[in-house]
């Protein structure tokens, strides 16, 4: 049967598959007589057949500048739909069968011919399809090769779980979902951190892409349950869970957990969930006589409270439940009743309040409640812990904090998750939560963060158990001694900052270019790559094919180098050092980084610099989601390169997606100048670097200090200037 036709591309799409620019093809087409000829378009647009386009570019020495899970995201984006139901539902099961082959394997299916691989593919496919909830008869086609082939390739290079997030992507885009969000997994490991032991069965009822369940299968979890109400959520967190714990026993369902609850017979260990909020059609009316509602029937208003009872439900007696839930939740009236009697029974273990970007909606203030099911004839609580992380510092909340005099305090405000000082939120959530659990009748707090409050004292006539409010009432306990000196320090530290700041301004070295803006001709990362003047570089990912190489050369089990902390994008976005954790494997072949590294963001989102040269800090740190470049520097100014790399331009042309824009670090441009040329623009860079430093320090010790003497005035341990200490309490005649 003679091969199906590909699909067509246009001229643009060729120069981004072979990382040079449209100019490029164009001269190509008219200098080479073997070019492709057109297969459809018009004269002005026409478009070429993909795999012959391929095929030229390969016997050119043209290798592909994209990565195999961008050539696999471009190849669905100009395929037809796959056979079957028309979505990429079959494909999700796909990558959980190839995840499981060799390299050899997958490598021998991809060369298959079209008929021959399509038939390859709809067996493996079956085989995994009782696993995965909503899964249908697959069926594929010959017309369906180049996705197969593409994605053959991603999971044997790049790994399942890359492979099934370019195939998620692209189901939530074809479904229109909305409010499909994913958790971050700083904040996903801290839900599981906060379930006391090792619990074995664990259910998120709104799971969405199951990385709550992921976290708690790092933790040792042995039985993951999850339902989600879109099916891609569903289908997309079975798989991914059974490639991130493969010893584990997942089931996944999909539907409605409030109205149709998949398991009405689980008893769980722990429950851990995001529910979605503010949906007032959750099933109110027809769900009025639920025996779930056990401490009330929730309000139309209060779904979030429907979705703690129903946690509630599904715990085994001393199990416990961490959910997100709106800062609404905690205050609203319509929900006092349920609050109240979550208190009173001792249901309710602990509230936490979360910095503004914690997670979405980035714009509001989330909070995780801590709850534990009773046990028959168990003793009720007498308090309830509250905790407040979510101001970067205030009043005592300084008082142990680490500052740097050169950098001031070691905390990083934004209004993302990735810009957060995850390390501290989570260290002062858990340090608290454990000290509560060892002894509730013992535990003192901390002035400002942290604060255990009796029973009888929420049971007012609100019940309003937000953490801020609380835990504020506590801060009258600061030393004024100790807060007055800190204070001090940090506004001594703003004055040093506030003269570097002035001093890195203070360079007007910039000269017009004159009447019209410079051009200059430029070449892609990949022709750069390929004529030796530097290296692209990029974490392994953990394959099938890097664990056979892993187990074949016998450093599999070498893991010294995952003890190093791996540099993220969020560290570059906020001019930290290395604080991210190795995701792993890594043997001896990692990259690591070193002095004069030029280190790019791999995904386009946020606030803060794309990217910087690598300093002494740096150094021997392994990569996180991160471009490495390694330049040659005597063709290259590692300075040059990362200013022009990191250009808004130049990354929004060469990112690719929707809800994420992953950057394609072979079709970034770089100008072709003389090196002693490039040493003058990496100069200029160097300073708009230490600008933006000197800018974000001044600005981070500007908030503390302004944080710390307002705290300290309200608080009553600071006073104005020029007024006694025995003046305190007795001012003049006050307005009336």
């Amino acid at each position: 049967m003679p091969q199906q036709p590909s699909a067509q591309v246009t001229a643009a799409e060729i120069s981004r598959i072979a990382g040079v620019t449209r100019a490029t093809v164009s001269n190509w087409r008219r200098r080479y007589d073997d070019f492709p000829d057109p297969s459809g378009g018009t004269e002005s647009s026409p478009l070429y057949d993909l795999e012959t386009v391929r095929a030229w570019l390969a016997s050119r020495g043209h290798a592909s500048a994209a990565s195999p899970a961008e050539e696999l995201r471009t190849t669905l984006r100009l395929s037809p739909p796959t056979s079957g139901d028309g979505s990429t539902a079959d494909l999700l099961l796909l990558v959980l069968a190839a995840a499981r082959r060799t390299p050899e394997q997958l490598t021998a299916a991809a060369q298959l011919p079209d008929e021959e691989l399509a038939l390859r593919a709809e067996r493996d496919a079956a085989g995994v399809a009782d696993a995965v909830p909503s899964a249908g008869a697959v069926r594929f086609a010959g017309t369906d090769a180049a996705v197969l082939r593409a994605l053959y390739v991603c999971v044997r290079d790049e790994g399942g779980p890359a492979t099934l997030g370019v195939l998620a992507e692209r189901e939530l885009e074809e479904s229109a979902a909305s409010g499909a969000y994913g958790t971050p997994a700083p904040l996903a490991d801290l839900l599981a951190r906060l379930v006391p032991g090792a619990p074995a069965r664990v259910l998120d009822p709104a799971c969405g892409s199951g990385t709550l369940l992921e976290a708690a299968a790092r933790r040792g979890a042995t039985e993951l349950y999850g339902q989600d109400v879109l099916p891609v959520q569903a289908r997309r967190s079975a798989v991914g869970l059974m490639l991130a714990a493969p010893e584990a026993t997942v089931t996944v369902r999909a539907a409605d957990s409030l109205r149709a609850d998949a398991f009405p017979g689980l008893d769980a260990d722990a429950v851990l969930c995001t529910p979605p909020f503010g949906v007032r059609d959750w099933g109110h009316d027809e769900l009025a006589y639920d025996p779930r509602w056990a401490y009330g029937v929730p309000a139309r208003a209060e779904s979030e409270l429907a979705w703690v009872q129903h946690a509630l439900a599904h715990l085994t007696p001393g199990g416990h439940a961490v959910l997100v839930l709106p800062p609404a939740t905690a205050g609203r009236a319509s929900g006092r009743r349920v609050r109240a009697e979550l208190v009173r029974s001792g249901a309710l273990r602990a509230v936490l309040a979360l910095p503004v970007g914690a997670s979405v909606p980035f714009h509001v203030g989330l909070q995780i409640w801590v709850l534990r099911r009773p046990e028959p004839g168990g003793a009720a609580g007498k308090s309830v812990l509250f905790v407040d992380t979510a101001e970067t510092t205030t009043g005592a909340k300084t008082a142990g904090a680490k500052t740097d005099a050169r950098t001031g305090p070691r905390t990083r405000g934004g209004s993302r998750s990735a810009s957060l000082d995850w390390e501290r939120i989570t260290a002062q959530a858990l340090d608290a939560w454990h000290a509560f659990t060892r002894d509730p009748d013992a535990f003192e707090g901390e002035p400002g963060v942290a604060r255990a409050v009796d029973v009888v004292d929420l049971l007012d006539e609100t019940v309003d158990l937000t953490p801020t409010r609380l835990v504020r009432a506590s801060r009258a306990d600061v030393d004024p001694a100790k807060l007055a000196a800190e204070a001090d320090a940090t506004r001594r530290n703003l004055v040093e900052a506030a003269k570097s700041l002035v001093r890195a301004a203070g360079y007007d070295d910039w000269d017009p270019a004159g009447d019209s803006a410079r051009q200059w001709r430029t070449a892609t990362v990949s022709d750069l790559a390929r004529g030796g003047a530097l290296t692209v570089l990029r974490t392994v990912p953990d394959t099938v094919r890097t664990r056979a190489q892993a187990a074949s050369s016998g450093t599999g089990g070498d893991e010294r180098p995952e003890t190093r902390a791996a540099l993220t994008g969020s560290d570059i976005a906020s001019g930290s050092g290395p604080s991210g954790k190795p995701a792993g494997p890594y043997d001896d072949t990692a990259p690591v980084i070193a002095v004069g590294d030029v280190l790019v963001r791999a995904v386009a989102s946020g606030d803060g610099p794309m990217a910087r040269v690598a300093d002494e800090e740096d150094a021997g740190a392994l990569l996180g989601h991160v471009h490495l470049f390694r330049p040659d520097p005597a063709r290259l100014d590692p300075w040059f390169l990362a200013g022009f790399l990191g250009a808004e331009d130049n990354i929004a042309g060469a990112s690719t997606g929707s809800t994420v824009l992953n950057v394609s670090p072979g079709r970034l441009r770089v100008p072709l100048l003389p090196l002693e040329e490039q040493r003058r623009y990496g100069e200029a860079f160097r300073r708009v670097h230490e600008l933006r430093a000197e800018a974000q320090r001044a600005t981070r010790l500007a908030e503390e200090t302004a944080r710390l003497l307002s705290g300290g005035l309200t608080g009553g341990q600071l006073l104005p200037s020029g007024q006694a200490p025995n003046a305190r309490g007795q001012g003049g005649d006050s307005p009336h």
